[in-house]
């Protein structure tokens, strides 16, 4: 059974950090990326970063470029997102999932979706 366990979420204030993890299983870990999502109330979902597995190329959202940064623990099965400087518009729910490539998570739907962690950042 495949399965993309997101936690690390919580409330913070603005400027502070978090770091959320993405458990991976039930695939070969190594042949995937695997992206981070969120999702606001009313607005529509955003791909904030992606990570290549098998040779470590990263994609990150303008709006989170310099502030967040993901890495993978191959040995682990687990993609990190750690989250520095939060504002306030980076309230929502965070979402990891998985594709062959960042390029296929970026354009189509996703191979996997993990379930989402909620990250509050209060002003």
């Amino acid at each position: 059974e495949v399965q993309l366990v997101a936690s690390g979420g919580g409330l913070v204030q603005a400027g502070g950090s978090l770091r959320l993890s993405c458990a991976a299983s039930g695939f070969t870990f190594d042949d995937y990326a695997i992206g981070w999502f969120r999702q606001a109330p009313g607005k529509e979902h955003e791909e904030v970063s992606c990570i290549s597995t098998s040779d470590g190329s990263t994609f990150y959202a303008d709006s989170v470029k310099g502030r967040f940064t993901i890495s993978s623990d191959n040995a682990k099965n687990t993609v990190y997102l750690q989250m520095n400087s939060l504002k306030p518009e980076d309230t929502a729910v965070y979402y990891c999932a998985a594709d062959v490539t960042c390029y296929g998570l970026k354009y189509n739907p996703p191979h996997y979706w993990g379930q989402g962690t909620q990250v509050t950042v209060s002003s």
